[in-house]
């Protein structure tokens, strides 16, 4: 049940509009560290990609970290629902199919911030491409495998 209330209150103010640059998380159910598996986290790199080449985003920097993801991009169609639903499930579909059942089932909800400023977007640019470096997985952020970033 809190799961439920959790995922609902997460909705509560939310507002998506085309054209908007967001910065999303979303993690796995349970936190489970299944992106440990460079090819399993790549399945999810293979998804947001497809989602920007079909002109649904336009990616600006991401990280897959081991149980979570972090996605700055400017929404381009759509709502964040429908994007959010469309990653989860293609992922979770594609993920399943090539590992087996139930390899991985994504967390009710995401969390999600608006870009306000420029100054904003700097700034969460650098917290996507750091957070490796600051979770202890890498010393240099160059060093960790599942991240881009259109600025490097």
């Amino acid at each position: 049940m809190q799961n439920q209330e959790h995922g609902r209150l997460l909705r509560v103010g939310r507002f998506s509009m085309p054209g908007h640059i967001y910065l999303v998380t979303c993690v796995v159910k349970d936190r489970q560290p299944i992106f440990n598996d460079f090819h399993i986290g790549r399945r999810v790199v293979r998804e947001m990609r497809c989602l920007h080449d079909s002109g649904v985003v336009n990616s600006l920097a991401w990280v897959v970290m081991h149980d979570h993801l972090h996605w700055l991009f400017e929404l381009r169609s759509g709502s964040l629902a429908a994007l959010m639903q469309l990653l989860k499930g293609r992922s979770a579909c594609g993920i399943n199919k090539a590992f087996g059942s139930k390899t991985i089932e994504w967390q009710k909800g995401y969390y999600d911030h608006a870009v306000r400023t420029e100054k904003d977007l700097e700034v969460m640019a650098r917290y996507v491409i750091a957070n490796p470096v600051r979770a202890g997985l890498v010393t240099g952020e160059g060093e960790y495998p599942l991240w881009d970033s259109v600025w490097t």
